[in-house]
């Protein structure tokens, strides 16, 4: 069975799936807990019963996993599907917790703390979606030169001093 993207779930509706992420949040009731899995595509709710659900409470947020479970509709949840009869497969442990929550709407954390961890703040929506932006005006920008036959080139950047690859020259 091959990994499906969390954008993709509507499409998969009763059927059975895996998905593959990070445990972005969890709720634990009586009976029942769920669980808020992200990818790069998004976030998909999964419904734990039994010892699924209270095996989920020792799992701390950012644990790899790999859920496979059967895609119902639920138009409360994100993307109006949900996982039911899900089972959780933690991939690795967290070796250190994020400086600050990624399930915030805000990043409380300073500049200098962003900094230090940015392949974890990249995974904060706030904090990627400058990148996403760009990436989109770029895809655009090709695509238009591309229909119009241009030819994309990319050229040596000039720098101060010799490069590995460059001959260096006498004054």
């Amino acid at each position: 069975m091959t990994r499906v993207l969390t954008r993709d779930l509507p499409a998969h509706a009763g059927e059975q799936v895996t998905l593959a992420g990070w445990l972005h949040r969890r709720r634990q009731l009586k009976s029942v807990a769920f669980a808020i899995l992200r990818d790069r595509t998004g976030l998909a709710q999964i419904v734990l019963t039994g010892p699924d659900a209270t095996a989920l409470a020792d799992l701390p947020e950012e644990t790899p996993l790999r859920v496979v479970g059967t895609v119902t509709t639920n138009p409360k949840a994100p993307g109006g599907v949900e996982i039911t009869e899900a089972t959780l497969t933690a991939l690795s442990q967290v070796v250190k917790p994020p400086p600050f929550d990624l399930f915030r709407p805000s990043v409380t954390a300073t500049l200098p703390t962003v900094l230090d961890h940015a392949a974890v703040a990249l995974r904060h929506p706030r904090l990627r979606a400058p990148f996403q932006i760009s990436a989109a005006a770029l895809r655009g920008f090709r695509a238009s030169l591309d229909a119009d036959g241009f030819t994309e080139i990319h050229t040596p950047k000039i720098v101060g001093s010799a490069t590995e690859s460059a001959r260096t020259s006498s004054p």
